[in-house]
């Protein structure tokens, strides 16, 4: 993970992830394109990440309602699997 605030919360990167996941997009490829320009990750980096940040206890601290709202989503996806 990224460096550490005071060694307890996220860092930067991390929190940025969590503001970029809050936010809407209007249409096809503007996620992708927030994703690389803002955060100067590749997508597949990006959603590596984040899928660990959802696992992270620190990330469900800092924001429990978009932490959760994903989890939920990605657990939908994998029972459809």
């Amino acid at each position: 993970m990224d460096e550490q605030d005071g060694g307890e919360g996220l860092g930067h990167r991390e929190r940025d992830i969590l503001a970029l996941e809050r936010r809407g997009f209007p249409g096809p490829g503007a996620k992708e394109r927030a994703i690389r320009e803002e955060l100067g990750l590749a997508p597949v980096r990006y959603y590596q990440l984040l899928n660990a940040l959802l696992d992270d206890a620190r990330a469900l601290a800092h924001d429990p309602v978009t932490v959760n709202r994903l989890r939920r989503i990605r657990e939908r996806r994998r029972a459809e699997r």
